[in-house]
């Protein structure tokens, strides 16, 4: 990413924070990639999952894989891997949403940002609420009302966003680490 964009990024961020933004902010995947992974190369990828792929991935999640191609970016500085970043697309309730979900070096979520939310803006998920997946990894209690808190009017955006963390720390799981596919 140029340096132009990177400083873009940052701007998107300092003005939502002056004016209190406590709704996700849709943001473009060049601003998140940038804000997940400072400073960091990035190479975006397609991979094709292999049935078997398909099949752990979604024995793990707990969730259909919907589609054998998943779109990620592998972060890099000084030629080591410090993340990766997944594409996640789903229907919430009618209409799509679409996030970027950014891992750490080890698979614990980085980050998440809504790069498309189609339903309306009172269905989005609040950015505090996003946060809270920050940290973990693919558990039995990462789920609504376990490990994560649900958001009161936006039940059907929360198991969305869920299900689709679930879905991309599995299939970053059976990929392995390390983005060299």
């Amino acid at each position: 990413m140029s340096p132009a964009g990177r400083g873009r990024a940052v701007l998107i961020v300092l003005v939502a924070l002056a004016i209190g933004q406590t709704t996700a902010a849709q943001i473009g995947r060049d601003e998140a990639l940038a804000l997940a992974f400072p400073g960091a190369a990035i190479r975006d990828e397609r991979v094709f999952l292999t049935l078997a792929q398909r099949e752990r991935a979604a024995a793990q999640a707990g969730e259909e894989i919907p589609s054998a191609l998943v779109a990620r970016y592998v972060a890099t500085r000084d030629g080591r891997v410090i993340g990766r970043a997944y594409v996640d697309t789903s229907v919430v309730r009618t209409k799509k949403e679409t996030l970027l979900i950014s891992l750490d070096e080890t698979g614990r979520v980085r980050r998440i940002d809504v790069t498309a939310f189609l339903e309306p803006a009172e269905y989005a998920p609040p950015a505090p609420w996003l946060r809270q997946y920050e940290g973990r990894r693919l558990a039995d209690d990462l789920d609504l009302n376990r490990a994560i808190r649900p958001i009161a009017g936006a039940t059907l955006t929360a198991r969305a966003v869920n299900r689709a963390v679930r879905r991309t720390l599995a299939i970053d799981a059976v990929l392995g680490a390390g983005g060299a596919r």
